[in-house]
């Protein structure tokens, strides 16, 4: 039994540490981490209301607190289990000041206590979000998640749901330079082994020495004893910037100048060889991924409306100390690098926005041939799919398996003019022996349908990427792709250089190589970019036959489009509209006019503009603000397809959907609908033209929502959630 003993800690409380390590396993929400559970009772806890559980990935103490609120706030407040894991302990260069300024005005180098200080910050935040106290306590102690291993493990004591855990290791200390200690060098061969460090006051009893596996095999087991629903993680796919490479004797650590921070990089790659393995074993409850950009939101416009920054500031504020409380440690009560600053100091753009890298479809739930309907996404890293037992009856079954292996992001899918579906979705290839590490995109073709009514379809196929070197490939954005009126496939997606790689296949096969499209004639932002596209493409085929893509850029919109059917789409030249806050929607509608739909920078409010034929693009509405962040999912609906349709997330985290006469300009009225989810909604519609919204709860599960009547005063009935799967077996893969 563990050897415990009382340490007074934040506010003065007697916290309970545990001195010793004990194997643990996950036995419900509000379960102490160093308990064991019997399989009978993890089976029970995985089936019961205990419906969703979070595990952040991150690499120091601030990073989920910039990069991934305001949804780790709405996850730690929805009473889920909700952990985080720090990689490191984020020590730097050991000073605990704001101060820039001479020598002799800085205090000594104690990492050891800054680190201690970083973790004091982090943990009044998460009491804060959970209870409004800061000072809240917190019971520590020290656990094995491997054997011969120990790692610090925090517990809100009046919200035992919200947990902290952190391994510890040694930091980059730098942003960009190579270091072979450090996790990249780690990750990359450089070092066999990363060393942790002893923060102050630490009940861990010694340092240690983790070789690449043992920092995987600790993610397993923390994603065995957590199943979570949702993961969430910092960047896998940083993006490179403009500037020379950093130098280095080692070839092991060469690499490109990056924006985000390589400790950012490389803990979403271990996250995801973690994934990998935990995906490889049974389990009761399937995983959604969620991983957000870092530094890169830095050159990026802001995309958070102002409440949500400030309130991201006001516990980034509480994080770095700025209210000078006395919470009992002489190490430091919080990080003063960041102090009060974060709103509109040096880091006030990354407070001012959160991006996922996975921009989410437009296109998930489409028709199937008899007029059911098919939604299609990501668990556990493969493809699934939910079809309609009948037409328009609301009634689901899966999640199907689709096969595939460690996908990101959202399924997108597009119809053929006979009807069926064809699949497209981009992958991680994780690096092995004679294997690189590498990024690429892929489709699947419906081959037909089941007995029981499920859409099956052909083997995946490698589409390639624009950029074959595995380095470049590992920035290729995610698929967008239409179907033109010959029944020829147009797939798009970000390349390396910041264009737009695209390839073409008649009846979805018989592919071409990768081309370009012309850059659009607007110059690149501050950021440096030519030409300046970010992720979050649409396309679409209007009714004359005409292709359109959009991109949002650094401060534009940009539009291609062909000039016959057919042909290749060509920029249109600026498109005047406000600056885009993230991805975009296009909606064809009919006398070849298309409207767009997204957020505007800085605001996070919903926007409709229209282009009708050869016109330039106008502002059709402007929403009522809502906050919120990501795509805004947008479609046509009716018979004749005369009503739009936008679903999009709030500050709240929820869903809010809006519908509005296409023949009329004007915004629709905002309808709340309480599902936290991930990713971006979906709208299809019913074979009597009723609207359907569908998203991914973050219970892993199908939530859907239909019409009682059609049009835009068309009420909906109740929202419908399809049973989770039950282990990890389920029924068979329906490619091949």
């Amino acid at each position: 039994m563990s050897r415990r003993r009382l340490l007074q800690v934040a506010g003065g409380g007697a916290v309970a540490v545990t001195a010793g390590a004990g194997v643990w396993a996950w036995v419900g929400p509000r379960a102490p981490l160093s308990q064991v559970a019997a399989p009978a009772l993890e089976r029970e806890a995985a089936a019961s209301g205990a419906e969703q559980a979070f595990l952040h990935v991150i690499a120091h103490a601030d990073d989920s607190l910039y990069f991934m609120n305001p949804a780790l706030e709405q996850s730690v407040r929805s009473g889920a289990r909700s952990v985080t894991v720090c990689l490191t302990g984020g020590e730097s260069d050991g000073r605990n000041t704001a101060e820039h300024g001479r020598g002799d005005r800085l205090p000594p180098r104690d990492r050891a206590a800054f680190a201690r200080a970083r973790t004091n910050g982090l943990r009044a935040a998460h009491a804060v979000m959970a209870t409004g106290d800061p000072l809240s306590p917190w019971d520590v102690e020290a656990i094995s998640l491997l054997p011969g291993f120990q790692v610090e493990v925090q517990t809100l004591r009046a919200a035992p749901h919200n947990q902290l855990v952190f391994m510890e290791l040694v930091e980059a200390r730098t942003v960009s330079e190579p270091r072979a200690h450090s996790l990249r060098g780690l990750w990359l061969g450089a070092t066999g082994t990363l060393s942790t460090l002893r923060p102050d006051a630490t009940p861990v009893q010694r340092t240690f020495e983790y070789t690449r596996d043992q920092v995987v095999d600790s993610l397993i087991a923390l994603l065995e004893r957590v199943r979570p629903t949702v993961v969430r993680t910092l960047d896998p796919n940083a993006v490179h910037a403009p500037h020379p490479a950093p130098r280095t004797d080692d070839p092991r650590l060469r690499g490109l100048f990056y924006y985000d921070h390589q400790d950012h990089t490389a803990s979403a790659y271990f996250a995801q060889a973690a994934l990998a393995g935990y995906w490889g074993r049974e389990h009761n409850r399937p995983t959604v991924v969620e991983s957000f950009l870092g530094y890169e939101a830095d050159v990026l416009p802001n995309n958070l409306d102002l409440p949500t920054a400030r309130r991201k500031a006001r516990l980034l504020s509480v994080y770095g100390w700025a209210d000078g409380r006395d919470c009992g440690d002489r190490a430091g009560c919080g990080d003063r690098k960041v102090g009060g600053s974060a709103l509109d100091g040096w880091s006030r753009n990354w407070t001012r926005s959160t991006r996922l890298r996975a921009p989410g479809s437009n296109s998930w739930l489409r028709p199937l041939k008899d007029g059911r309907l098919a939604a299609f996404a990501v668990l556990d890293g493969a493809a699934v799919c939910w079809a309609e037992t009948a037409p328009g009856n609301g009634t689901f079954s899966g999640p199907h398996l689709l096969g595939g292996r460690m996908f990101q992001g959202q399924i997108h899918a597009v119809s053929h003019p006979g009807g069926a579906l064809q699949l497209f979705a981009s992958r991680t290839v994780l690096p092995a022996r004679n294997q690189a590490h590498r990024r690429e995109l892929l489709t699947a073709l419906q081959n037909g349908t089941a007995r029981d009514g499920v859409p099956t379809f052909g083997a995946w196929e490698s589409l390639s990427v624009p950029d074959a070197a595995p380095v470049r490939s590992l920035e290729t954005g995610f698929p967008a792709a239409t179907v033109d009126q010959e029944g020829t496939v147009h797939v798009f997606a970000r390349d390396w250089q910041g264009g737009i790689g695209y390839r073409s296949g008649a009846r979805g096969t018989d592919w071409s190589l990768w081309r370009r499209l012309a850059p659009p004639t607007a110059s690149g932002g501050p950021a440096g970019r030519v030409p300046g596209v970010v992720d979050g493409l649409d396309a679409c085929v209007d009714s004359e036959g005409l292709v359109h893509v959009v991109a949002p850029g650094d401060k534009e919109v940009h539009h291609w489009v062909s000039k016959e059917p057919g042909e290749l789409p060509e920029p249109t030249g600026g498109t005047s509209l406000p600056e885009p806050a993230g991805p975009l929607s296009l909606i064809p509608l009919g006398d070849g006019a298309v409207r767009l739909a997204y957020r505007q920078s800085a605001t996070a409010r919903v926007l409709l503009a229209e282009r009708q034929g050869a016109a330039s693009w106008r502002l059709a509405a402007r929403y009522e603000p809502v906050g919120g962040y990501g795509r805004v999912a947008a479609a046509a609906v009716g018979k004749p397809a005369r009503t739009v349709v936008l679903a999009a997330r709030d500050g709240a985290g929820e869903l809010r959907y809006a519908l509005n006469d296409a023949d009329q300009d004007g915004p629709g009225r905002w309808q709340t609908g309480k599902v936290p989810h991930s990713g971006a909604a979906a709208i299809g519609q019913d074979p009597d033209g009723r609207a359907v919204l569908a998203v991914l709860g973050n219970d892993a599960r199908l939530h859907a929502v239909r019409q009682r009547d059609t049009g835009t005063d068309g009420p909906f009935q109740e929202w419908t959630v399809q049973k989770p799967r039950r282990g990890q077996a389920g029924p068979p893969d329906r490619t091949g």
